[in-house]
């Protein structure tokens, strides 16, 4: 399986080099040098609904468009919160009482389409009490083939927390210990932490992470930018990651000409370590709205109890 996915990978790459020269999302962004990841987050319980694979790919492209020479990408939650612990969206042969599975698969047609578009994929969990390294084995064994599949990620704030976004800090040694778990399954890929609390993070091991903020609730876009600039010095010069986007900072990104964009650039301006920037699913909708082509929304009384996680 390892082979697969690196042949897969060779040729994504091949594909990438040629595309770089006529499409502005593959290439080198020109801040830092280095490959920008621009895209979405993506959950069941985000958007109003999921107007499906060829939207999720289209606004990808888009986003990555606003940033020379970056490559789509996501944060595609695969595991949201239940109870005490995770409900995956695909089925699972598990006898873990904390990991439950579903009826049907809702990942592999999208990262079939992701796949041939060079698009790069984390696939999260919001871990609840479930053990990480068991979810880490479960996602990979199942995705890792996908040559998208560039990582996993870890929401800390609902790691062994499930009332409150809260979370336990990581320790370095839980840190190593996952991305080892990680890389059993192709050893270039890489793990991702996310909280708003710098100090929920490891405190020392940075080797094979990400490290993705997600705070919210701020009155400006200066105090926001304020802010991720803090948390990319924390973890310099390790690359970062942004989620932005959210309905409870609307009232000034709203205001702006084109709030992805704009945000997306003045991270970019103050924050020379950043790899990624995501604009959040709760809101995606109205920035980038579905087509005639997409899924059309369901019927109001076919919708259920989505659940999940507001970050």
């Amino acid at each position: 399986m390892q082979y697969v996915k690196c042949a897969f990978g060779v040729a994504a790459v091949l594909c990438a080099l040629v595309l770089a020269f006529g499409c502005a999302t593959v290439g080198k962004d020109v801040v830092g040098g280095k490959t920008i990841g621009a895209g979405f987050r993506y959950s069941a319980y985000g958007p109003d609904y999921d107007p499906g694979p060829m939207y999720w790919l289209r606004v990808g492209q888009e986003m990555a468009t606003r940033f020379p020479g970056a490559v789509g990408e996501t944060v595609w939650i695969v595991g949201r919160l239940k109870d005490d612990g995770t409900l995956l969206n695909f089925p699972v042969d598990s006898d873990h009482s904390l990991i439950l599975g579903s009826e049907t698969d809702e990942n592999e047609a999208v990262l079939d389409l992701f796949d041939r578009h060079g698009f790069r994929v984390w696939l999260q969990v919001e871990p609840g009490h479930a053990p990480v390294e068991d979810l880490i084995h479960i996602v990979l064994e199942k995705y890792s083939h996908h040559p998208a599949v560039v990582g996993f990620g870890v929401d800390v704030e609902w790691f062994e927390s499930t009332e409150e976004p809260e979370g336990r800090a990581v320790t370095d040694a839980e840190a190593r210990a996952w991305l080892a778990a990680v890389r059993e399954h192709d050893p270039d890929d890489r793990l991702f932490l996310k909280h708003w609390e710098i100090g929920k993070m490891p405190p020392s091991e940075r080797e094979g992470l990400l490290f993705i903020d997600d705070s919210q609730i701020l009155p400006s876009l200066e105090a926001m930018v304020d802010e991720f600039a803090e948390w990319g010095r924390a973890f310099a010069p390790a690359p970062v990651g942004f989620q932005y986007g959210y309905p409870s900072d609307r009232p000034w990104w709203s205001k702006l000409q084109d709030p992805p964009g704009d945000i997306g650039r003045a991270i970019l301006d103050r924050v020379r370590n950043t790899e990624g920037l995501y604009w959040v699913d709760f809101t995606v909708l109205d920035l980038f709205p579905p087509g005639p082509d997409d899924e059309p929304p369901p019927d109001e009384a076919a919708e259920t109890d989505k659940g999940g996680s507001p970050w």
